[in-house]
Parts: structure tokens; sequence; C-alpha cells
């Protein structure tokens, strides 16, 4: 990382949002690809930049920043939105084992929510830190790309597809990915 990194780019966040009661509901690929295929669309419509990021069974890391009007809590705001929308209407017409079980515990987290929502898929709010330092940077980045390995779903960092750790490692990954 450059000695610069911390002036070259708006504040720079570590986020982490998580599934309600940490369900493991991105055990399935397709609901992978739709956390990617959001995260695409707020890079190319809402100023998303992405540093680093990774999908785990029930959460999403990212080191991420804003280029532009909207906030990173409104970003978040609309990417929780459409994927739980997205992937709620899924669960009811896809074959998934576990679909009873989900539906209804989404189904009930949402109508525990103050607002009233049919489907609950990630918990209210989102943790994030603003990293100050490069020290910081380069702690979040490790863990971020470490996650897969410490859960033993791959052995290096960079064979997890769902990851930047391709990127970094000099690989082409799913996302377009601002390296630090």
């Amino acid at each position: 990382m450059s000695a610069d990194t911390l002036s070259s780019f708006p504040e720079i966040y570590f986020i982490t949002t998580t599934t309600v009661a940490w369900v493991d509901v991105f055990t399935r690929a397709r609901y992978r690809h739709c956390l990617v295929d959001s995260l695409k669309f707020c890079q190319q419509h809402k100023g998303l930049v992405i540093h680093a990021w990774c999908i785990m069974s029930n959460h999403l890391h990212m080191l991420a920043s804003v280029n532009g009007q909207i906030t990173i809590s409104d970003i978040m705001r609309d990417f929780k939105k459409f994927t739980s929308h997205t992937i709620g209407a899924d669960l009811k017409v896809e074959v998934e084992s576990r679909k009873e079980w989900m539906l209804n515990l989404f189904e009930f987290a949402g109508m525990m929510h103050r607002k009233h929502h049919d489907f609950k898929l990630w918990k209210d709010n989102f943790y994030n830190v603003i990293l100050e330092s490069n020290s910081m940077i380069d702690q979040k980045l490790n863990y971020i790309h470490d996650n897969p390995v410490r859960a033993e779903i791959v052995d290096e960092p960079h064979h997890y597809i769902f990851s930047s750790a391709r990127d970094y490692a000099g690989m082409k990954g799913l996302i377009d990915v601002v390296l630090l």
C-alpha cells in the first residue's frame, strides 16, 4: 500500500452486514451471485467504490469508499433492501431444502420490525468503521481475505472466488476493485 493511500480516497470504511439470526443463506451460489450483482449495480449507479470484499455464508465484509453524493448508509440501505426483496422472492419459488424454515424465520423477523416488512433478510443497520491509518487498512484487508481460510473453505485466500483476494493476487475477480 502506498504511503498516500488515506489521502487518495475519501473515507475508507470497513463494513460488515449480517443476516437475521446469522442464517447461512449464502451457501447457495445463486444468493451469492445476487449480492455480487447488487454490489456491481451500486458501483455503477450509486458511487460505491469497493477496495476489498468477501461474501461468507451469513455475512458480507467490505472495505469501501463513496464517490459521489450518496452516503455509505444510503448505499447499504438500498443494497440490503434490494437483495432482501430479490432473495425473498427467489426463496418462494426455488427448490431449497431449508425453504420453509428460512421463509418462516425471515417473515417473522419482518413482522417484528417496527416498519413491518413482509420479509427481513438482513439485521438492522450494519457495522462500519472509518479506517484512519494504513495499519488499520492492512489489518482489515487481511482479516477480510483470510475469512474463508479461517472458515476452512479454502487453503489460500485467492482460491475463494467470492472475494477480492483474487484481485490482490493479480487475478481477475468477480467485482471490479480499486486496490489499496
